[in-house]
């Protein structure tokens, strides 16, 4: 019998041979000066029984007969680039094993060369422990380091390059060993080259990962295209999602929100669908000077032991910023050129205006092939809210009012999607195909377990706590997008542990969680003064109950039909169990919202919007002090003035928004008025839009006339 050690080997070098792109593809190794991908190199190499090159020793050194250092003493950091970036072009191998110099990347041309035939795998470590590394080391052979240039700033500079150039990232935190750091490159090269291990299922199927209809694999393009399963289920990863280790997590302490989304989305999204530079382009583009703070979603103190996570500084200043400045990039990229799109979603209030806003940033070229129709309910937002909707309209991008209330809207969404008669007649007569850009849209929830994940990573740098330490997290919760990716970010390994849901009056979903039964029967949606969470049926609750039923989608789909038909369903006992050893809920009424605010105010001098105060009344009630928590701030008291003049005390309140806006900037409260809410409210001209019947043939037939002015 073979020892464990031989056997893997001889899988390993089995399944390369016979699964490598063209046959003789390299794997090249690149990372900074001290990342041990000389080591790694080596046993990677013996793993696979083929040939090992290092660039330093056996390129390098022997074109030149002399050592790299002598080379750098001797011709000076500038010029060292070009003779090595020379001898790189000169270079070829296939089927070895490359680790290059940790300034190979430097070097365009003998990257392009070199990348030709390989895949790059980057050993990403920590700069702190590449510090550490290098102090017992000879540091003789570092390009650009010369007396009054910090070894840091060298690493921090070189990091460009590192991004351009990788195919594949591997986390290389601590003190890991260099076999474990081997066997995680084979790993991921085993996935880069296998896109068919990262297929999705419907919430309403069995784990087939086929589309039943086409007998083909779902992957994430697909999945961000359709939105919605042709089942009616919603999408979700067939093999779950990846997991951190705690190594890998302490490795993004130090990091910025944008180097951690990069990271976690990598991970999610196989670089088949959208490669790594790519993707760290979209990532760039959605999280730059469009967000007001640097650092993005920052985790602010707010007393004892609660702490707000801010999830307003985006340009619609909400939270649902986070998925659509990047999803509009995301779909973009995924669907074929040649394709014409109409994106359809509802709104409760924040998605409208951040939806409209992501696709407006879209290059001109993409504008003429995607088109977005936004449905709200027409008396169920804040007037700020609308006048975002409407303001940002623009040639591609539409604001419907609804005379109903957010959950008709979403269900009439759903409804269009499964209506194989009038999807089919746009594709044929228009040419169209329909998508959807709410939070059923699997791409929707992904960048929000990144900001779950990133602000217990502030509390670790900020020494609130040891990596390890647990935390609960609370959340104003409506259609349960927000609390899902909490719940996401947990099984990846954040220490989260009780995701706690705040709801307002609407709280069917507190009910459910204290009791496992569903129940709309005899409920209709009330109005409060925290609209986005005026919802009833909770999308991605689904997400959730196929995840703890193990998959199971035929107990999905009964449960969900029978909601749909008879207004109710109840949990098994066991799943009850599951749920609520994950989930604890409680929720707040108008009257304790604002007198929250009033408190927060008085005592902190800071303004908490309608929304965060919810969570705030719940998480005073529910936890129990033993750890920090943290609320999730998912929009700027700006969008919801009246209710917070009211709060304030305000007895007269001007029904103008901006004067509204200018009233509450007086206070020069924590934190200060938002930009972009200004910005559009000056705005003239966005007085226009249109508004429909709550009937679903009504809505169809807007939607063709859309079709007709844009497309046509």
């Amino acid at each position: 019998m073979l020892s464990r050690p031989v056997a893997f080997a001889q899988i390993w070098k089995s399944w390369f041979l016979s699964h490598s792109l063209l046959g003789k593809k390299n794997i090249i190794l690149m990372g900074p000066p001290g990342a041990g991908k000389t080591t790694v190199g080596r046993i990677v190499g013996q793993k696979l029984d083929c040939p090992v090159i290092d660039i330093d020793d056996d390129v390098l050194e022997t074109t030149w007969n002399m050592s790299v250092s002598e080379k750098l003493r001797d011709v000076g950091s500038k010029e060292f680039l070009e003779e090595e970036g020379k001898a790189l072009l000169k270079f070829s191998a296939s089927g070895s094993v490359i680790s290059l110099s940790g300034s190979n990347p430097m070097h365009t041309a003998g990257m392009q060369h070199v990348k030709k035939n390989g895949i790059v795998v980057y050993l990403d470590v920590p700069t702190t422990v590449i510090m550490s590394r290098l102090k017992s080391k000879e540091m003789d052979r570092i390009v650009g380091l010369s007396p009054g240039v910090p070894l840091k700033d060298i690493l921090q500079f070189r990091k460009q390059f590192y991004k351009r150039w990788f195919d594949i990232r591997v986390l290389c935190g601590g003190d890991i060993a260099a076999e474990v750091v081997a066997e995680k490159v084979l790993d991921a090269v085993k996935r880069y080259q296998n896109s068919e291990l990262e297929t999705f299922i419907s919430t309403r199927s069995g784990r087939s990962g086929k589309n039943t209809e086409e007998g083909s694999h779902t992957y994430f393009s697909d999945v961000v295209t359709q939105g919605l399963a042709l089942d009616g289920g919603l999408f979700v990863p067939e093999r779950g999602l990846p997991k951190f280790t705690a190594e890998e997590w302490q490795g993004l302490i130090e990091a910025t929100y944008v180097e951690r989304a990069q990271v976690i989305l990598e991970r999610c999204i196989h670089p088949a669908d959208i490669p790594a530079s790519k993707l760290a382009e979209i990532i760039e583009t959605a999280y730059g000077e469009n967000f007001s703070c640097s650092k993005i979603a920052p985790v602010r103190h707010l007393a004892g032991n609660q702490f707000l996570l801010e999830l307003f500084h985006g340009p619609t200043a909400s939270f649902k910023d986070f998925a659509l400045q990047l999803v509009p990039h995301l779909f973009a990229y995924c669907i074929p050129r040649s394709s014409n799109y109409l994106i359809l979603v509802a709104t409760s209030g924040d998605t409208g205006s951040a939806v409209l806003d992501g696709f407006n940033r879209l290059h001109d070229t993409d504008k003429q092939r995607i088109a977005l129709v936004n449905f709200f309910p027409e008396d169920g937002v804040s007037p700020i809210q609308k006048s975002q909707m409407i303001g940002s309209q623009k040639e591609n991008a539409w604001s419907v009012g609804v005379k109903s209330d957010f959950d008709f809207c979403q269900t009439a969404i759903k409804q269009i999607f499964t209506n194989s008669d009038f999807t089919g007649f746009l594709t044929v007569e228009y040419g169209i195909a329909l998508a959807a850009a709410n939070s059923i849209n699997w791409a929707r929830v992904l960048p929000q377990i990144v900001y779950h994940a990133s602000a217990y990573l502030d509390l670790v740098h900020q020494g609130v706590i040891s990596f390890g330490g647990p935390v609960d997290i609370c959340i104003p919760t409506g259609n349960f997008g927000n609390m899902l990716a909490a719940f996401y970010a947990k099984m990846m390994g954040i220490p989260i542990r009780k995701c706690i849901c705040a709801s307002n009056e609407n709280n069917v979903l507190t009910d459910f969680i204290r009791t496992g039964v569903y129940d709309l029967r005899g409920r209709k949606s009330i109005s409060t003064f925290s609209p986005a969470v005026d919802i009833l049926k909770s999308s991605n609750l689904e997400r959730y109950l196929h995840l703890i039923a193990n998959e199971d989608g035929q107990l999905v789909t009964q449960l969900f039909n029978q909601l749909e038909n008879q207004g109710h369903f109840q949990l098994r006992k066991d799943l009850l169990g599951k749920l609520q050893q994950d989930l604890v809920a409680g929720w707040c009424s108008d009257e304790d919202c604002l007198a929250a605010i009033h408190s927060v105010y008085s005592t902190t001098g800071y303004i908490l919007d309608t929304h965060t105060a919810v969570a705030k009344v719940v998480a005073d009630r529910l936890q129990d002090r033993t750890c920090p928590i943290i609320i999730s701030s998912t929009a700027h008291y700006s969008k919801f003035a009246p209710a917070i003049l009211r709060a304030l005390r305000i007895s007269e309140i001007n029904q103008n928004p901006l004067s509204q806006l200018h009233l509450l900037s007086s206070y020069s409260a924590l934190p200060p008025i938002h930009w972009g809410l200004l910005e559009t409210l000056k705005k003239t001209g966005n007085g226009d839009h249109q508004v429909c019947a709550a009937d679903m043939s009504v809505l169809m037939s807007h939607i063709e006339t859309l079709i007709q002015n844009h497309f046509m």
